[in-house]
């Protein structure tokens, strides 16, 4: 038997797998992570303690669809760029890995089964929520402020707050004050946790011509606007402890006592002139929400009496 058609089946075998692991790339899994993390608590919180499981699984099987699509749409937009990035290089789409024309198709085809699913597991609102998100996510932050303006991560940030508003209209079919508060959580939870990466690769977000916070300011400014931006997310999470237990609230002071010593260490060091570490900031941040939220989804699922009447 000739060597090369032995090795062939191993050969073709590598390249499906490739191109497989791409399509999945494609969907950024690790951003999708968010959506664990504040979706299920979210929906816990809209009805303490009696979410149906199969709701919050059809719920998450709709956010992760629609979440994919337009973490792949965002891929397609940003090809050109991505190939400008270290921090971005090795995307399917900067190496060509997947055809930019198909990963179209697989983010679109993502779209409108998230809409078509929530609609059909869910409710309207739901479905209409999660559209909107994808329009916003694409159209709004990729193509006109992403690479326009040093206020692309707030107002573009919006796009992630939403899998809270998703996950409480899918349970109650309106949206009430707990959900913009959740939403403001994550929104101004937002910028200095991307800041804080791109003061990490600063170099890279200036050679691919996007206008990030840290490319245009100084440290001093974009450590003042993290410190900021700190103080009304820890802000959010207390106000959200009006409809919580006095778990929650408990845990929200600690890990905003935290949060706010990590932001005031990273100012301080650079008003000093110290070297600093702005990414263990962005690293420890995602801890901060994870210990918040599901703080929140123990607090509610024990249905522990609420500071305020919902």
């Amino acid at each position: 038997m000739d060597i090369r058609e032995s090795q062939l089946p191993a050969g073709v075998h590598g390249r499906v797998r490739t191109t497989l692991l791409g399509y999945l790339s494609l969907t950024k899994p690790r951003v999708i992570e968010l959506l664990l993390v504040t979706t299920i608590p979210a929906m816990l919180l809209a009805h303490r303690g009696t979410v149906d499981p199969l709701l919050i699984l059809n719920t998450l099987v709709g956010g992760l669809l629609a979440a994919a699509g337009a973490n792949t749409l965002n891929c397609v937009a940003d090809a050109d760029i991505d190939k400008k990035m270290k921090r971005t290089e090795r995307r399917p789409l900067a190496r060509d890995i997947v055809p930019r024309s198909h990963a179209l198709v697989f983010g679109l085809a993502l779209s409108v089964a998230s809409f078509f699913w929530l609609w059909w597991t869910t409710n309207m609102l739901s479905a209409h929520l999660a559209a909107a998100t994808i329009a916003f996510y694409v159209l709004v932050y990729t193509l006109l402020l992403k690479r326009r303006t040093t206020q692309n991560v707030v107002w573009g940030g919006a796009a992630g707050c939403m899998p809270v508003m998703i996950g409480w209209s899918a349970v109650t079919g309106t949206i009430q004050w707990p959900a913009l508060v959740m939403f403001l959580i994550i929104f101004f939870w937002t910028p200095p946790h991307t800041w804080a990466l791109a003061m990490r690769y600063k170099e890279d977000y200036a050679a691919a011509g996007v206008p990030m916070l840290p490319v245009v300011a100084t440290e001093r400014q974009v450590t003042k606007q993290i410190l900021v931006y700190t103080w009304l997310t820890v802000a959010a999470t207390l106000a959200l402890a009006l409809a919580t237990g006095w778990l929650y609230a408990s845990v929200a002071i600690l890990a905003g006592a935290w949060f706010l010593v990590m932001a005031h260490q990273l100012y301080g060091g650079v008003r000093r002139g110290e070297p600093v570490k702005p990414l263990r900031l962005f690293l420890q941040s995602n801890n901060y929400l994870a210990v918040v939220f599901l703080a929140l989804a123990i607090d509610s699922v024990l249905a522990l009496p609420t500071l305020f009447t919902v």
